[in-house]
């Protein structure tokens, strides 16, 4: 008997956001991101269209703009919808190993992958940010 579909062994985790925008004729990225241990990560940032990530190794501190910063361990998904939407951080909450994560991004055409918040910016939307 041939089994079709997933194993009735395996345990499926998945994160779902059902309708994310996406811009006509992008395409389709996926990085590892490696942060070293104590890294605070890259600075506030955007994207050109929506990221999925998966944290392979350690724990980050994820802060999405609106949000409240929360911690994400290995094998916990996080989602980002981008365009005008600001990652404040996504740090390495572990400060004896490196955290890592895999992303699968949709990036808008002609536009970087990621964009960084200059400091006019930084001060303008701070009062976005749910600390």
């Amino acid at each position: 008997m041939q089994v079709v579909g997933p194993s009735p062994t395996n345990v499926l985790d998945s994160l779902l956001h059902e309708t994310p925008e996406i811009a006509p004729g992008s395409a389709a990225m996926v990085v590892t991101v490696t942060i070293p241990p104590g890294d605070p990560g890259s600075g506030p940032h955007r994207h050109s269209g929506p990221v999925f990530g998966y944290v392979l190794e350690g724990e980050i501190l994820f802060e999405l703009e609106g949000e409240r910063p929360y911690p994400i361990k290995a094998g916990e998904a996080f989602w980002e919808p981008g365009f005008d939407v600001v990652a404040w951080q996504a740090a390495n909450l572990r400060s004896d190993i490196a955290s890592k994560f895999v992303a699968f991004m949709l990036c808008a055409p002609g536009v970087p992958m990621m964009t960084y918040l200059d400091e006019a910016e930084i001060r303008e939307r701070t009062p976005l940010r749910r600390q």
